[in-house]
């Protein structure tokens, strides 16, 4: 059987922001997640960081049932930066940092994204980054990205998974192989 393979995009994003020299200087912290409630809640991490990079552990996709089967996972990525209540040049700065950090990332993602080809592993080239409402955290600038992850699945029709099929149709062995 071919093994599902996937990339951890977990690990990925966490040795980026241990290595990279910006996110290090201005105080980036990195955090797993679950979810916008997970985020919300890593939030509250900022009373003792100046700001994080959070990934989603989770992950939104479908299988494509084409002829090239394909799975597409989407994660998520959280940047938060704190910066003085109300003053919204210092938001500016926090989110022309944010950009700064995510441009960097993305320089990384290219080189990764040629290792992950090598192994049927595809990342959407369009990577969008998405500022957060001014209003949802009072004196902290937030921003995500995602990126959609595409990988081969082996959709292939296996008698040995099922137990009690009919034997007519679609599931008699006649018309069927199987690839076990």
């Amino acid at each position: 059987m071919i093994p599902n393979i996937n990339w951890n995009a977990t690990a990925f994003f966490k040795q980026l922001t241990e290595q990279n020299k910006l996110a290090q200087e201005q105080g980036f912290k990195f955090c797993r997640v679950t979810g916008l409630q997970g985020f919300e809640e890593a939030l509250a991490r900022l009373q003792t960081a100046t700001a994080i990079i959070a990934v989603d552990d989770s992950s939104q996709g479908y299988t494509d049932l084409t002829n090239s089967p394909h799975t597409r996972r989407i994660k998520t990525v959280f940047f938060a930066k704190r910066h003085a209540i109300d003053d919204m040049a210092a938001r500016g700065r926090c989110l022309d940092t944010m950009r700064e950090v995510f441009r960097q990332f993305m320089s990384r993602l290219i080189l990764e994204r040629t290792r992950l080809e090598q192994n049927a592993i595809y990342l959407d080239q369009r990577i969008q980054f998405q500022e957060i409402d001014e209003y949802f955290f009072s004196g902290c600038a937030c921003a995500y990205f995602q990126v959609a992850v595409d990988t081969f699945t082996d959709l292939r029709f296996r008698f040995s998974e099922w137990e009690n099929l009919p034997e007519m149709g679609a599931f008699s062995p006649q018309f069927t192989q199987s690839y076990d």
